[in-house]
Parts: C-alpha cells; sequence; structure tokens
C-alpha cells in the first residue's frame, strides 16, 4: 500500500508529467483550449496508460528485449484503438473536440517512456498506481491550463460566464497563450518547491553573514 501511495503520490506532485518532466507538451499545448478540452484529454491519456503499464507489466518477461519498444508501441496502439471507440461511442463531443490528438497518444512519451524505464521492470500493481499516478498528474496540469486558457480568453468556465465578455483577451484561447499560461504554471510550482526546500535551519536568526551552515541561502549558492 505504501509503495502504491508513492507511485501516485510522484506522478501526481514529485514527477509530474507536465510541470516537472516537461513530457508530452504537444497535447498539452493544443487541446487545452478549455476545462473540459484539458479533462477530457488528461483522463484518456490516463486511461491508456493505467491499461498498456498493466499490460505490459504483465508480459514483461515474454517480450524480446530486441523488440521491447516495437512492441510497446503495438500495446499502446491496441489500448487507443479501444479507448478511442468508446469515446466514438458515448462521448462523441470530446472525440470531436480532442481530434487527431487521440490517436497522437500512441507516440505520447509520456506512455511509452513510463513503459520503458517502470512497468517493463515491475510487477502489475505497482505498474498499475504508476500509470495511474502519472495519468492523474497529467490531467491535473491539463484541465489546470484549460481552466486559466478558458477564464482568460473567453471569460468563462466550463461554459459559465465568469468574466465579462468585453474583458477576455483572446490570445489565451490561441497557441501564444497556452505557452504563457505554462510558463505561469511552471513558475509559481518551481518558486513553491524552492520555497519548502529552502526552510532555514534550527537556531537561524536569519543573519547570513558569516554563517557556515549552507542552510540553502540561494546568495551563498551562487557564490560557491
Amino acid at each position: 500500500m505504501k509503495r502504491a501511495l508513492e507511485r501516485l503520490y510522484n506522478g501526481i506532485i514529485k514527477e509530474n508529467p507536465t510541470f516537472v518532466l516537461m513530457l508530452g507538451m504537444c497535447p498539452t499545448l493544443a487541446t487545452t483550449t478549455s476545462l473540459m478540452n484539458g479533462i477530457g484529454m488528461g483522463l484518456t491519456t490516463t486511461l491508456v496508460l493505467v491499461l498498456s503499464n498493466v499490460v505490459i507489466a504483465a508480459l514483461r518477461n515474454l517480450i524480446p528485449n530486441g523488440v521491447r519498444v516495437p512492441a510497446y508501441i503495438v500495446i499502446v496502439a491496441t489500448m487507443v484503438t479501444i479507448v478511442q471507440f468508446l469515446l466514438e461511442a458515448y462521448l462523441p463531443s470530446i472525440n470531436d473536440a480532442l481530434g487527431i490528438y487521440i490517436p497522437l497518444i500512441v507516440v505520447n512519451c509520456i506512455i511509452l517512456g513510463r513503459a520503458e524505464s517502470y512497468a517493463s521492470k515491475n510487477p502489475v500493481i505497482p505498474s498499475l498506481f504508476d500509470g495511474l499516478g502519472m495519468g492523474l498528474g497529467f490531467t491535473v496540469a491539463l484541465s489546470l491550463l484549460g481552466a486559466f486558457r478558458e477564464l482568460l480568453g473567453a471569460g468563462t468556465v466550463l461554459g459559465y460566464r465568469i468574466i465579462p465578455e468585453n474583458f477576455s483577451i483572446s490570445i489565451f484561447v490561441l497557441a501564444p497563450g497556452a505557452f504563457f499560461v505554462l510558463a505561469c504554471l511552471v513558475a509559481a510550482q518551481n518558486k513553491i518547491r524552492a520555497a519548502k526546500g529552502k526552510k532555514p535551519q534550527e537556531g537561524c536568526n536569519g543573519d547570513c553573514g558569516g554563517c557556515t551552515s549552507r542552510c540553502g541561502n540561494p546568495k551563498e549558492e551562487v557564490e560557491a
């Protein structure tokens, strides 16, 4: 149980594929024009990631090392096809909104990266939670991007008017807006992580002059 929770935490926070590892940038920037699109793309990728991780982990001892990557692609492509059929049948609006980016999940570096680095070396259950954690981290990141871009660019969230139409900035639903919002979110996340890692040691009086404890003062790190 502890290992499963660790995989979830790593995927969502510590090793978030978008904000930390910077993987899967193509669908991240292209599909997050709205919160609903971000959620749809994130959950679709999560489902494919979980299914492919489970199958690859179960077959890890049967797949020859020399053809492992082609085998992973075949497995992932099968899962993507199944998920796309389900979307076409039950969520056609999401399928139409995401368009070509659903088939492109096959070559998403998040999925192939987890297959190669984790699922191919670990049992089924840990691989399942690894895929779930990475997928949820991807979903959270895309949802945040979609929410901010929709709010700033269209003045709405999930179709509900929040900002008057005259005050919305349409560039945020275009490609430049995607880069800008992503940069701001990554910068905010890095600032929070840096603040948590720079806690002063016990007994610190805040005067770094002449201090030899090297508790993580940014100025001392630069000088070093």
